[in-house]
């Protein structure tokens, strides 16, 4: 009764966690609006920094420096912890660019497509078979980014550089056999010198942003290493205690925040073709989910084709 009664106290802790990481992942663009007078580079190179620094506090207060000590004596993990973290700054970049140049609408759809696009990166590099539904869902994405290009006479080149940068990166992370946080702080760690060569040059060349404008503004730099590294500690939190397919429905609160900012809050252009082709998007991920949940219920489902790697997203 006892161990029935604390089972369901951590299921409901998770899931009130679940909902912040991906809350927090969804409502962001109107943090890093916050940094328009910033260049993006210098951003990214802040966000290395002191999201290094919050991993170092967080994995000493958890005890896992064991974890990132075998992750490190490996050289294969090393390397596609590099690999990784590239692939994961470029996401960073190209999102808070596109947010402070009003293209949130866009990164809600590169987020929206991300599942899908894990699942075909799993069947190419992984020889993961695509069952007829996924087929399906991946065909319904790309009739919907041909129709935003052909239509709207636009490529969502942002879209599709968050989806690919993102996708990319999951997959190398399931190579890299790290777990999220440790693995994070090594991809973080291993590129620390050369965004503090970056803000050196910066410095040097009078371009640094950082100490220039006030104390306070400055603070809110060093914030970005915490609304980095936060949500990561909620969203491990609710996948260890959640199940798959609870984990697979919270991930669309994120590009669904996301999309609701751009449209009502930024009042960014939506029109008929974007309507089509997020209409397609929901429909695939519709079918997608549901074909997921019967996988899993069925005993068929691997975890690597339902849920995307999420602990590093916008």
């Amino acid at each position: 009764m006892h161990s029935t009664a604390n089972a369901k106290r951590e299921e409901r802790s998770a899931l009130i966690a679940g909902f912040a990481a991906f809350g927090a992942w969804g409502l962001i663009p109107i943090y890093w609006k916050l940094f328009k007078s910033v260049s993006a580079l210098e951003i990214i190179a802040h966000r290395l920094i002191w999201t290094t620094l919050f991993l170092v506090v967080l994995l000493s207060w958890q005890q896992r420096w064991q974890e990132v000590r075998q992750a490190i004596q490996s050289r294969r993990a090393l390397c596609y912890c590099i690999a990784s973290g590239l692939a994961v700054s470029i996401n960073w970049l190209v999102f808070i660019w596109a947010v402070n140049i009003n293209r949130v609408v866009e990164t809600s759809l590169g987020y929206f497509m991300t599942p899908l696009v894990n699942v075909l990166l799993g069947a190419i590099f992984l020889r993961e078979r695509l069952t007829r539904w996924q087929f399906v869902s991946v065909l319904l994405a790309l009739v919907g980014v041909l129709n935003l290009t052909l239509g709207y006479g636009k490529f969502p080149w942002i879209a599709v550089i968050l989806c690919l940068s993102f996708g990319i990166y999951g997959l190398l992370r399931k190579k890299s056999g790290t777990r999220p946080i440790p693995g994070l702080f090594l991809e973080t760690t291993l590129l620390t010198p050369v965004a503090l060569i970056y803000l050196v040059i910066l410095q040097r060349g009078s371009g640094l942003i950082f100490g220039q404008i006030n104390w306070s503004f400055g603070l809110l730099l060093v914030t970005t290493g915490i609304v980095t590294g936060l949500p990561l500690v909620w969203f491990g939190h609710a996948a260890r205690h959640l199940r798959m397919t609870t984990i697979g429905f919270l991930q669309y609160l994120s590009p669904s925040g996301s999309f609701l900012l751009g449209v009502f809050l930024y009042h960014e252009p939506f029109t008929r073709n974007h309507l089509i082709t997020f209409s397609l998007i929901w429909m695939a991920l519709a079918i997608f989910t549901t074909e997921a949940v019967h996988r899993w219920h069925s005993g068929r489902d691997r975890p690597s084709t339902t849920v995307p790697f999420a602990d590093s997203a916008a």
